[in-house]
This record gives structure tokens, C-alpha cells and sequence, in this order.
């Protein structure tokens, strides 16, 4: 059920989606990463910024291999131990705390973190979906956030209305988090963040699952 700590939400397109997730899990729809990438056989990952948002000094993500036939590239970000398959045409980057991916115009961007529930004062990653959500909705009026519990254990957290950042050209932004706890240990998790246009979220939980669906995380 939905989390009752995240608060009613107006049930717009993706949140709608999310409600209508079958077995409560995430499904890409039939969408494959063709849908979302450009077919430059993964040319796109060896080149771009050294250093994205303030200033802050990055590196390029090591390529583990191509995929010309799903027009896929499988990457290791090393900072938080995650491997990600990911549409050609993005670029990615890390820095000691992260992993980032983006489309050439940073039109979609993904974010994958490492969270440890003690360090951010909640018991696990109920409490610190409900927490999140709610902290957004306070500090953003106008943002609805809905959370809900997948079958695998995961939480899947979604924010509309979000508004625009210094370097978006479109208008406001749909945000997707993840919580995927530590099997072994409930007090830590891996978070995956995919931010885009809310015009163009409908897709957003379908790309979330090809993206998850294909990770591996070392625990």
C-alpha cells in the first residue's frame, strides 16, 4: 500500500502509472533502450565534461562492454560498486560519492547513490522513503510525492512538479527514486535517481526498469 506518511497526491500520469504497476513491480512496457539512447555504438561514453554541476571535479566511467544489438552500454561506476546498462548516446561520469548518466543535452539524467539509513537519522528505507517524500513536499509547495512498496522489498518514490533546474530549457521535471536495500543489511541501501520533463514522463518508470533490471550491485 501507499506509504500514509507521503500524504495525498493529484494521481497524474506517472503517479497513475505507478499505482497500476502489475505485482507491484517495476515493468519496462516493452520498451527497449532503442527507445531512449542514439545508435553511435558507444562512442558517446569516451568523450564529454570533466567536471558537471559546481565545479565539481569528475571522471569518466569505465566501459565493461557494448551492445550493439540492444544499442546498449554496459558501465561500472566504481564509486559506489554498481554496474548499469545504459542507452547509447548518454555519457556518464563519478566522483567519490556517485555515478552519473545523462543524455547529451542532460534532457534525462540519472543519479546512483549509496545510502546508509543510520547516517541520514531513519530506521530503514520505509521510513526513509516516507521521509524524503515528505521533506520534498515541505520544502518545494506545489511538488506531489507518492511512494509505494515493491514486491521485491524495494521503494519506488515519485515527484511531480518539480521545478526546472539552471540548466534545463523545458519546464517542470518529473523525479523517480529507487530504494533498493542491502539484502544481507537493511540499514544501507543503493538509491537510483532519473530525473526528466514532466512532458515526457510517462516513459519514465519503464526506463527505470530496463536501467534496474539490468544492474548489478556488488553488496
Amino acid at each position: 500500500m501507499f506509504l500514509s506518511a507521503v500524504g495525498a497526491v493529484v494521481l497524474m500520469a506517472p503517479v497513475a502509472a505507478l499505482h497500476a504497476q502489475t505485482n507491484n513491480r517495476l515493468d519496462p512496457g516493452g520498451l527497449t533502450f532503442r527507445d531512449f539512447g542514439v545508435p553511435d555504438n558507444g562512442a558517446s561514453y569516451t568523450r564529454g565534461e570533466q567536471s558537471i554541476g559546481g565545479g565539481t571535479t569528475q571522471k569518466f566511467t569505465r566501459v565493461l562492454g557494448i551492445d550493439p544489438a540492444s544499442q546498449a552500454v554496459r558501465l561500472r561506476f566504481d564509486s559506489v560498486k554498481v554496474e548499469v546498462l545504459l542507452p547509447m548516446g548518454w555519457q556518464a561520469s563519478e566522483d567519490g560519492e556517485r555515478g552519473v548518466a545523462y543524455t547529451s543535452d542532460k534532457r534525462i539524467r540519472l543519479i546512483v547513490w549509496r545510502v546508509d539509513f543510520a547516517y541520514e537519522g531513519v530506521r530503514d528505507a520505509e521510513h526513509y522513503a516516507a521521509t524524503k517524500a515528505g521533506s520534498m513536499k515541505a520544502r518545494r509547495p506545489g511538488v506531489q510525492a507518492q511512494a509505494r512498496k515493491l514486491r521485491d522489498g524495494s521503494f519506488v518514490i515519485v515527484y511531480e512538479n518539480v521545478p526546472k533546474g539552471p540548466s534545463d530549457n523545458s519546464g517542470p521535471r518529473t523525479v523517480f527514486d529507487l530504494i533498493i536495500p542491502d539484502p544481507r543489511n537493511p540499514k544501507v541501501a543503493v538509491l537510483v535517481t532519473l530525473g526528466m520533463p514532466a512532458s515526457e514522463a510517462s516513459r519514465g518508470l519503464q526506463l527505470l526498469a530496463l536501467i534496474t533490471q539490468n544492474m548489478h550491485i556488488d553488496w
